[in-house]
């Protein structure tokens, strides 16, 4: 398989980015010199927890349905999620004037299913554990006509989540790694794709849980595997099995899916907090958590590109890791 012939391309979501302006925020970049010292190295955050929507999932929501005729427009959209995916629909779908109807684990924080609500959308819920998201989400397409977005294995989805690497490639330069979070893949594959022409010589890795590695499976099997549903705080990162239009793109571009723990997890989430005064949800840790953690292999200089995904979290839970003892702890 060539770069030319993987769909979705690179000019897909130089397309994508088109239809972003304006639109989406364009998030800044934070260092931390703390971190840059006690690697050797330099890293770049993409800050996608200060997206609209709290995540970096407003970009392809928007972007897949902004591609809509009038016709499937008319009709609403239909989407599930354990909840950025279900907030960036949400809000794409009030700003361009859709009806939407979100799926959504009964289980999910408490404060994305408030914020999906809040921007318009109807929540439904079910149980991860024993209901299948996808035969729901079909059945209501079914009968309503409405148009699914899936979270992640779509053409303009991908290429719109590809949009945050492109902004970090164009403001940063260069880079010797990127490290970004993977679920399903959607944001993967299109850094991957932004990476393969803005900084061809840049090493990909995704980061996923431990307990939830199916991609890393996936990716070291040669064909996808699909696991029972993991527990791990990460809960945007907890899919069953990658997608058949992402994982092409993963296993041409990608150098390999990397995991971490639920400790290192929340070590990381402490250290946005005190450190960089930021507040980024666990899944957002993921890719910082391979990098703070030696996970990630890496060289004296390095120039290394990290997309913080989100920061939805309930405020509650939040405190709670804040609050956990992590000191002198083995992660």
């Amino acid at each position: 398989m060539t770069l030319e012939s993987l769909t979705p391309s690179y000019a897909d979501v130089c397309l994508a980015s088109q239809r972003l302006k304006g639109v989406a925020h364009h998030t800044p970049v934070m260092t931390s010199q703390t971190l840059n010292e006690r690697l050797g190295a330099q890293v770049f955050f993409k800050c996608e927890h200060l997206q609209r929507g709290g995540a970096f999932k407003f970009r392809g929501a928007y972007n897949a349905i902004a591609a809509l005729t009038d016709a499937q427009r008319a009709a609403g959209v239909v989407a599930f999620s354990s909840g950025n995916h279900a907030q960036g629909v949400a809000l794409a779908s009030r700003l361009l004037g859709l009806k939407a109807t979100i799926i959504m684990p009964s289980d999910a924080p408490q404060s994305k299913i408030t914020a999906t609500r809040s921007y318009g959308a109807e929540v439904i819920h079910y149980d991860r554990t024993t209901e299948d998201r996808n035969a729901i989400a079909l059945d209501i397409q079914q009968r309503t006509g409405m148009f699914l977005v899936p979270p992640f294995d779509d053409e303009n989805v991908i290429s719109g989540q590809g949009t945050a690497a492109k902004e970090l490639f164009e403001e940063v330069g260069e880079l010797d790694a990127l490290m970004v979070c993977v679920g399903g893949g959607g944001l993967l594959a299109g850094s991957a794709l932004a990476a393969s022409v803005l900084s061809p010589q840049c090493k990909v890795y995704g980061v996923e849980p431990e307990a939830g590695n199916d991609v890393q499976q996936s990716f070291r099997s040669g064909a996808i595997v699909r696991i029972k549903p993991p527990q791990s705080i990460a809960d945007g990162a907890l899919t069953l099995a990658v997608g058949n239009i992402t994982f092409p793109i993963i296993q041409r571009l990608v150098t390999d899916i990397l995991t971490v723990t639920d400790l290192q997890l929340i070590q990381t989430l402490k250290f946005f907090a005190e450190r960089m005064k930021t507040v980024v949800e666990p899944t957002g840790c993921l890719g910082a958590a391979a990098v703070q953690h030696g996970v990630l292999a890496i060289k004296p200089n390095n120039r290394i590109g990290v997309i913080i995904s989100g920061g939805n979290v309930d405020l509650l839970t939040y405190s709670r890791y804040l609050s956990m003892p992590t000191q002198g702890v083995s992660a």
